[in-house]
């Protein structure tokens, strides 16, 4: 769990409303009534007051918020969070628990405004409820993930990478979203090595002081001394050695099947895998309703839920918030340590 750390900078956040057809309008109202979220930051919550009024009906929850039309002077009381309500969707006109343009759009254009936000400086950190994938490239065809969304939003052209965040564990990929087959072939020592350095840059904005990282092989049992496949002699364990060298605390590469083991026991503060279901298997298995995803290597922190938009129990009531708040929580945490170190 994420714990609340007293800072004396209240961060801004910026909430994007995620996909309405799914369980984001109601985890947003949950975290929005959440006495530990609210006091970690400044909350502007970014989407339509339809939405979010059916979500806290859906949670059984009574929000106490301000709220602005888009374009309207935003008041501000301490304590309380702001709906920009941007008045773009009917959730009458959403089919509950099915992919739509028009869940896809909301998603979007709410993301899309949250981003700017922080690009501009009126937020320090991006937070948002779970994303349907296939909803938001009906609006926007190509779509591949938040990474590429966020980078084209903000014209961002530095490196950006994923990590899974629970318990005090944190799961970074050197490849992500590209077919199994392809893994061997897209794996460099100097990305490897750039995945080491940007890993590590994250946990220290985190506040870990002296990260320590564990990177996973690729092949069964790290390759077998080569007997099933060279890439951890000639790719991964030399891209560790300079990892090293740069005072980077890494070691490795250690097999997949045990790493994530010694990483739970307090071994390790991270491991870096070198595919998506690599370590996003272990890490859902370990906790699927707390974890956190963050987008690192952007100019500020991005924050969501690791799991997705859940439409089996959407409209239920029954969605778990605790990854959502640990993703609120951990944006707030790494915002306010960024702007009392910028002070």
């Amino acid at each position: 769990m994420i714990q609340e750390v007293a800072v004396a900078y209240r961060p801004r956040l910026a909430l994007a409303m995620g996909d309405a057809a799914g369980i984001s309008p109601e985890l947003t109202a949950k975290v929005l009534a959440d006495e530990g979220v609210r006091a970690a930051a400044e909350i502007t919550v970014i989407g339509e007051e339809r939405v979010l009024a059916k979500g806290a009906r859906v949670a059984s929850v009574s929000l106490d918020i301000d709220v602005a039309r888009d374009g309207e002077p935003r008041p501000r009381r301490a304590g309380r969070p702001l709906l920009i309500d941007l008045q773009h969707c009917d959730p009458a006109e959403i089919p509950l628990g099915e992919i739509s343009e028009a869940s896809g759009r909301f998603a979007t254009v709410n993301f899309r405004r949250a981003l700017a936000m922080a690009a501009g400086g009126e937020a320090d950190a991006v937070c948002f409820t779970p994303f349907n994938k296939a909803a938001m490239r009906l609006v926007t065809p190509g779509y591949d993930d938040e990474i590429g969304f966020s980078a084209e939003a903000i014209g961002f052209h530095g490196v950006a990478k994923e990590f899974n965040v629970l318990d005090g564990l944190w799961n970074a990929r050197v490849t992500s979203h590209v077919p199994l087959k392809d893994v061997a072939g897209l794996l460099t020592r100097q990305g490897i090595l750039d995945n080491l350095r940007l890993t590590d840059d994250a946990l220290r904005a985190a506040g870990i002081a002296r990260p320590r990282i564990a990177v996973a092989a690729l092949n069964p049992h790290a390759g077998d001394n080569g007997n099933f496949g060279r890439e951890e002699i000639e790719v991964i364990a030399p891209a560790v050695e300079e990892g090293k060298r740069a005072q980077i605390g890494c070691d490795g590469p250690f097999p997949a099947d045990t790493v994530f083991l010694r990483a739970r026991r307090g071994d390790f503060d991270a491991v870096l895998t070198m595919y998506h279901d690599q370590g996003q298997i272990a890490m859902k298995l370990i906790g699927f309703d707390a974890g956190v995803t963050l987008m690192g290597g952007f100019p500020f922190p991005i924050c969501t839920a690791a799991h997705g938009t859940a439409y089996d129990i959407a409209g239920k009531g029954i969605a778990h918030p605790g990854a959502m708040r640990n993703a609120m929580l951990l944006a707030a945490r790494m915002a306010g340590r960024e702007a009392a170190a910028a002070a």
